[in-house]
């Protein structure tokens, strides 16, 4: 029998707002600044090394100019002193005849500026006539071309006016100042390209283990507690890090295993017996035979069982969303139609009650969501607000902002104190001293959990007076 061998599917190639994504992310990473502040010491260093390197090449191709003049114009200098302005023409005549090699330039002229002698025709143009350190263009015929290159020479004004001009061609050195700084430039740019690439390299697998970090915290969140951050075996910090997390980890999954299974023992243990409680409560009450009192104290008796039922009902419905093993049955809906809905099931209520029941929500606020459980979310929060508000309006919002789907449901009643909205998220707490109005105080609690397994946030705020109570939820686009 012929055995088919699986090809591997080809990898997708990534789309361009995925790149731009990932590097926006790359970017806002700590992993990335601190990179980039390695990068940027680097990259100064490298230019205060290339710049030192480079004032140094030429500043000594710039002495070693000068002191060649200087060393020539002194020779001259004891000529005149010794043998007058017609040795000192004598000398320069002997220096400048043929090719010496050195690129010397030497020029007498009378004081109306007439070359006496010189291996140069005439005085440079645009040259002032002051004494001193001089910089100017030099005409020299190469290969039957004139070429105009640099120089660099000193003028002496002899007595009588005549003027002596000692310079040397530096188009040599001028060269190899270039080639220095074009050197030097491609070795920076190549030395920056490197330390980039190392830093982005150095980011990126820095930014890869946190990522890894990040990815099983997710996970862990929506409930996987069996899973763990890799450990790579480089006993380096983010090792040491995930050991410690995955400690933490095993302890937390043991401490959530026992409580579930404390919670689930309970709550099934007492729900079957209950419910034969009730059956064998509702059979007493069909017996034509029992009496009107025993009639309402079995009516008591259902009543209570059915608190009791709800209250584990209750309590199952807040481990199953936290736990995550409640089915996902997400779909994409309408947050303002759930409102509508549920407005409409309590505003018979409402109005018995002496309330008025609002509703302004915007069209089309779409969210992904389970409509059963969302609209769980509304029954207990019109519930709280019906039972505690005492009377006056209440009012639901549907609405969409910076992305985000808001619904908020407020009442006009006591509110609850700053202090204590924390506290009224938790279970069984209620803040009616007496306990004498009907409830569990698991109301908010299934509907913070309801809302956390739509990756939502719960907030309760001062309605003045009153209590707000705003739930956001990611916004799909429309």
């Amino acid at each position: 029998m012929a055995v088919e061998k699986l090809q591997p599917s080809p990898a997708r190639p990534w789309s361009a707002p995925q790149l731009l994504a990932s590097a926006r992310r790359l970017v806002l990473t700590h992993a990335f600044r601190l990179a980039a502040l390695y990068f940027l010491v680097f990259a100064a260093s490298v230019l205060g090394v290339l710049l030192f390197v480079y004032w140094t090449s030429a500043n000594f191709v710039e002495r070693q100019t000068e002191a060649t003049l200087d060393a020539e114009i002194t020779g001259l200098a004891e000529q005149y002193s010794q043998r007058g302005l017609s040795g000192l023409i004598q000398i320069v005549a002997a220096r400048s005849a043929g090719d010496r090699g050195d690129a010397m330039v030497y020029l007498v002229t009378d004081p109306d500026g007439k070359p006496l002698v010189g291996n140069i025709a005439a005085w440079p143009a645009g040259v002032p006539t002051r004494s001193g350190w001089l910089s100017f263009g030099l005409e020299r015929n190469v290969g039957g071309h004139l070429e105009t290159h640099p120089a660099r020479g000193r003028l002496f004004t002899l007595p009588g006016g005549y003027r002596l001009l000692v310079a040397r061609d530096i188009s040599d050195a001028a060269a190899f100042r270039g080639q220095v700084r074009s050197t030097l430039l491609w070795a920076g740019l190549i030395a920056l390209c490197i330390g980039l690439v190392g830093g982005t390299v150095m980011s990126r697998n820095m930014l890869r283990r946190v990522e890894q970090v990040n990815r099983t915290s997710e996970r862990v969140m929506t409930g996987n507690l069996s899973d763990r951050v890799p450990v790579h075996g480089t006993s380096d910090e983010f090792d040491q890090l995930a050991a410690n997390l995955n400690r933490m980890l095993d302890q937390i999954e043991r401490l959530m295993t026992a409580m579930r299974e404390v919670t689930d023992d309970v709550a099934h243990d007492l729900k079957t017996p209950l419910s034969r409680l009730r059956g064998r409560l509702e059979r007493a009450l069909a017996d034509p035979n029992v009496g009107s009192s025993q009639s309402e104290a079995i009516r008591a008796a259902i009543d209570e069982a059915d608190r009791l039922l709800a209250t584990f009902n209750a309590l199952l419905s807040i481990a199953e969303l936290e736990s995550g093993a409640r089915t996902d049955q997400t779909e994409p809906l309408d947050l303002s139609d759930v409102a509508r809905s549920a407005a409409e099931l309590y505003e018979p209520v409402a109005e018995e009650r002496g309330f008025v029941l609002a509703v302004v929500a915007e069209p089309e606020v779409k969210i992904r969501g389970d409509r059963h459980l969302l609209s769980q979310v509304l029954a207990n929060l019109l519930d709280n607000a019906l039972k505690y508000a005492g009377n006056g309006k209440i009012a639901i919002r549907v609405f969409r902002r910076d992305g985000q789907a808001l619904l908020e449901v407020a009442d006009r009643g006591p509110g609850i104190p700053e202090a204590d909205r924390e506290a009224v998220l938790d279970r069984f707490v209620r803040l009616e001293p007496s306990r004498t109005t009907p409830g569990n105080g698991l109301g908010l609690s299934l509907v913070r959990a309801i809302v956390r397994r739509h990756n939502g946030s719960l907030l309760l705020e001062d309605n003045g007076p009153g209590l707000r109570v705003r739930l956001e939820f990611t916004a799909l686009a429309i």
